[in-house]
């Protein structure tokens, strides 16, 4: 019976001991770029290299075989990571980066094919990056997670931002979640597998896209949420930080585990988490976030939004305060009030403001600094930020001695001095002035800190200083002029004197045990002693010695650091707090902004608002300046519910504008911001909608129609007597009396059920007969004046209707051809004249255009008559089926057939 030979694996093709090291830790990071550690460079191989070499625009090689094939390679150095990190995080990329985690000695001890160990010591993903480069000081930067129990309607978001440490927690529902997730803006969101998949959620993870992680289902239960985050915290119960739902608990635990994984072994500085009332702040829905372009544009940019037009902060940290107040404004009267004395002081008292802002001018991000610390990836000049930080926090409080002050400023400064004062000096004492980027480059230490530091350094410095210090302390010793301390690679540092002084250095016991004899030479003697050896030894090691004494002091600073964190975060919060403040009190003076009343009355009363972004913007194109407008929605006497505002006018006259302004008018003021207006009176707004603009979502195969109608659907279901709704050309994307009718019902409904305030801007010029079925609602229109042909536009509001929306004159502003206009003029009149009424038939034959695409028709056959007039004498229902048939033989012969 033969037998069939074993196959032996061909030895060439088998991977070597470094590639099955990279296909292990792979294996175990299959969702990551594995940045593999070799030397100077990250190296990533195979699909990894070749993703990140179109994503990188770097060049793909190879090294060696796999499996008979060659093994794609491309290569980053470590220097410059962040960079190269900061390309592939923005793509949505996550990358797994694998360190070298023993000194390849060791591995050299093993055996000659034995590799460095290695392993993954972070995972680098959108939500958990704290490197200086890879985040915009103004943003945060927060990780999410979805928390949902089975079983349970309740939902939950916990946010965290690495970078600074902090941890929010908020319950949400189905129908509010998009709108909450994107008020936080979290740049990656986690979530269980089930949720995922779950079809009642896919729209809102298809808005999201990339940014959402599925993650195994038991990352999220809540059961093993609790615990984990109870031994995060070193806590046998939450409790003490506030008592959560099972949702919230999934959702804080889940972020807690995702950190961890993420992280390793480094455990970041977090506060406990924190639950906010989703109560307490506006709601206002995705579509009216991006319609009023707050801090983003829908292009994404910055330029040109709300925040970019308030921004007068000089910190990092005032600057994301500003945007999360200006994303999520306050509902509570008296924290407004207590924002707006803030501003209001610094408005009044401009020297202090002065002060303040030029002790926070240029101070650095000092809860990004602490993260990174704890995080075991900062370095000196992250001490040096926290040394900065402090400094400037004892100099702004020291502005506040002997003044009083408002509750909120008040606060700050009571934070700012709970520093303690003993890290402060002792960084003060330990750090130089001028430190280097890297702790492996020494010297941030200052001269004076640390004896022995000091002592390593003019070693390793002056070594030829402190020998011939020493040479001239043994001469003076023995008395040997011609003594010399020298150097050879034999014997080191020795001491040589010539043969005649023998009996001075070894004459005695004392001699002979203070020099020890090293070489005899024909005319001269070398010797030794024990402080010329230690002195060698320390010299051979001082700049060793030297950076491991920085690295120790480097180390207890950043555990100092780690357990001063609360305080160090509430001088943060301060700072940022004052930032903010004397922020907005500078915008105020510049801007002449007035200070709103705020209240719970359904009161909403401007008094010559203006659009913050569209008034700036002319003023930089040296153009007319903004035209200032009055909206008044509040109730009428003996109404119990605010009024809705029907706007008429011409386009270009400035109807959306009007709308935004008075959106953002009630935004600012509660976040606690002056207001461009000469007064106001915002009763508080609970939620905020706003429908203005069209674009269409081919994505989810959406015309601009259906979007628009979705977008009202919204409003129209959620609105309540307490909201703000600015609605614009409602039905303009359809048949011109289904849009009318669609408009005519909302109009009634906002009146009616939602019994809201509202702007509600038209062309359909048949809704003013509304206002007098309706007693809340009232006419206004967009003035314009008409000059020898041309329309001006006046950009005024002002009462009653618009006769007409000046379409043509606009085209004719736009550059359309003068024939165009002059044919659509000639058209527009006919169509008045004729009130459209199913005429317009006539007016075809007339345009040259569609005439002649008639006359190259085929001539249709003429009407039968007699075929129309029998059909119409049928009724089927009153027939039986001999006279049906019957029938059918008649029709057929009318109509020409055979019978």
């Amino acid at each position: 019976m033969n037998q069939e030979r074993p196959i032996r694996p061909d030895p060439a093709s088998a991977p070597t001991p470094m590639m099955e090291q990279f296909i292990e830790i792979k294996s175990a990071n299959p969702d990551s770029l594995l940045f593999y550690r070799m030397g100077d460079f990250y190296e990533l191989f195979f699909e990894d290299a070749e993703v990140a070499s179109r994503a990188l625009g770097i060049t793909l090689t190879k090294r060696g075989k796999h499996l008979g094939q060659d093994i794609p390679m491309c290569g980053v150095p470590v220097h410059s990571a962040d960079d190269y990190l900061q390309k592939l995080i923005g793509l949505g990329h996550r990358v797994a980066v694998c360190e070298q985690i023993e000194d390849p000695a060791e591995a050299k001890k093993r055996g000659a094919k034995s590799v460095v160990k290695r392993d993954v010591v972070r995972l680098v993903t959108p939500g958990t990056i704290t490197e200086e480069k890879l985040l915009a000081p103004s943003e945060s930067n927060y990780l999410m997670a979805l928390g949902r129990v089975r079983g349970e309607e309740d939902l939950a978001l916990a946010w965290i931002d690495i970078s600074t440490g902090s941890f929010l927690v908020a319950g949400t529902t189905r129908d509010r979640l998009l709108a909450d997730i994107m008020r936080i803006d979290p740049r990656e969101l986690i979530t269980a597998e089930p949720v995922f998949h779950d079809p009642e959620f896919r729209a809102v993870f298809d808005v999201l896209g990339r940014a959402v992680t599925p993650l195994p289902p038991s990352l999220f239960d809540s059961a093993a949420c609790a615990e984990r985050a109870g031994r995060f915290y070193g806590v046998s119960t939450l409790d003490g930080f506030g008592l959560f739902s099972r949702a919230e608990l999934s959702a804080i635990g889940a972020a807690i585990g995702y950190v961890e994984r993420t992280q390793k072994a480094e455990r970041p500085p977090l506060t406990p988490p924190t639950r906010q009332d989703g109560a307490a702040t506006l709601f206002i829905d995705p579509a009216t976030r991006a319609h009023l372009e707050l801090v983003k544009t829908l292009s994404g940019s910055r330029s040109g939004t709300l925040f970019e037009a308030i921004d007068r902060t000089l910190t990092g940290g005032g600057a994301r305060l500003l945007a999360e107040r200006l994303t999520s404004p306050s509902t509570d009267p008296d924290e407004i009030g207590r924002r707006l004395d803030s501003v209001s002081f610094f408005r009044a008292e401009r020297s202090l403001g002065d002060g303040v802002r030029a002790a926070l001018k240029g101070t650095p991000d000092m809860l990004r600094a602490l993260s990174r610390l704890a995080l075991n990836r900062g370095g000196p000049r992250d001490l040096g930020a926290l040394r900065a930080g402090m400094e400037a926090a004892a100099d702004v409080a020291a502005l506040f001695e002997g003044l009083a002050l408002p509750e909120e400023t008040a606060d700050a400064v009571a934070g700012l001095r709970s520093l303690p004062r003993s890290f402060a000096e002792h960084l003060g004492a330990a750090l130089a002035d001028d430190i280097p980027l890297l702790k492996r480059d020494g010297g941030f230490v200052r001269a004076g800190y640390n004896a022995e530091l000091d002592e390593m350094r003019g070693l390793r410095d002056q070594a030829r200083r402190v020998i011939a210090e020493m040479e001239a302390a043994l001469i003076s010793e023995t008395g040997i002029r011609s003594l010399k301390i020298r150097h050879n690679n034999v014997l080191g540092y020795y001491i040589e004197v010539t043969s005649n002084h023998q009996a001075i250095m070894m004459g005695s016991d004392s001699a002979k045990a203070r020099f020890i004899h090293r070489q005899t030479m024909a005319n001269a003697m070398r010797f030794t002693t024990t402080e010329l050896a230690g002195l060698e030894t320390k010299i051979a090691n001082a700049a060793e010695r030297a950076l491991a004494i920085e690295l120790e002091i480097f180390d207890a600073l950043v555990a100092e650091a780690v357990a001063s964190a609360e305080a160090l975060r509430t001088a943060a919060a301060a700072l940022a707090t004052l930032d903010v403040s004397a922020a907005l009190a500078v915008l105020a003076e510049e801007e002449d902004y007035c200070r709103p009343g705020v209240d719970r009355s359904l009161e909403f009363r401007v008094v010559c608002g203006r659009h913050p972004v569209v008034e700036q913007a002319l003023r930089r194109q040296a153009a007319e300046p903004f035209v200032a407008n009055d909206c008044d929605l509040s109730p009428a006497e003996g109404s119990k519910h605010g009024a809705i505002w029907l706007l008429t006018g011409p386009n270009m006259g400035g109807k959306s504008t009007f709308l935004r302004q008075n959106a953002l008018i009630a935004v600012m003021a509660q976040m606690g911001s002056h207001v461009p207006a000469e007064s106001a009176h915002i009763g508080i707004v609970d939620r905020l909608f706003s429908r203005v603009g069209a674009s269409d979502d081919l994505a989810r195969g959406r015309s601009t129609f259906m979007v628009e109608m979705v977008e009202t659907a919204a409003i129209l279901n959620q609105a309540s007597e307490r909201s703000l709704v600015i609605l614009d050309e409602i039905g303009r994307g359809t048949a011109t009396f289904d849009g009318l009718s669609i408009a005519w019902a909302a109009v009634e409904y906002l009146h009616e059920q939602n019994l809201c305030r509202a702007i509600f801007a038209t062309h359909f010029h048949e809704m003013t007969a509304l206002a007098e079925k309706l007693p809340r609602l009232s006419n206004v229109t967009m003035r314009v004046k008409e000059w020898e042909g041309d329309v001006v536009f006046l950009h005024e509001v002002g009462k009653g209707a618009a006769d007409r929306s000046y379409g043509v004159q606009v085209a004719r502003l736009a550059g359309l051809p003068d024939a165009v206009v002059a044919r659509a003029r000639e058209v527009l009149e006919q169509l008045e004249q004729e009130q459209v009424s199913g005429k317009t038939s006539r007016l075809i034959d007339d345009l040259p255009l569609f005439s002649a695409a008639v006359r190259r028709e085929e001539k249709k056959p003429a009407k039968n008559d007699a075929l129309t007039e029998a059909l119409t004498a049928l009724h089927p229902d009153e027939m039986t089926p001999r006279e049906a048939l019957e029938a059918i033989y008649r029709l057929k012969v009318l109509a020409g057939g055979k019978p």
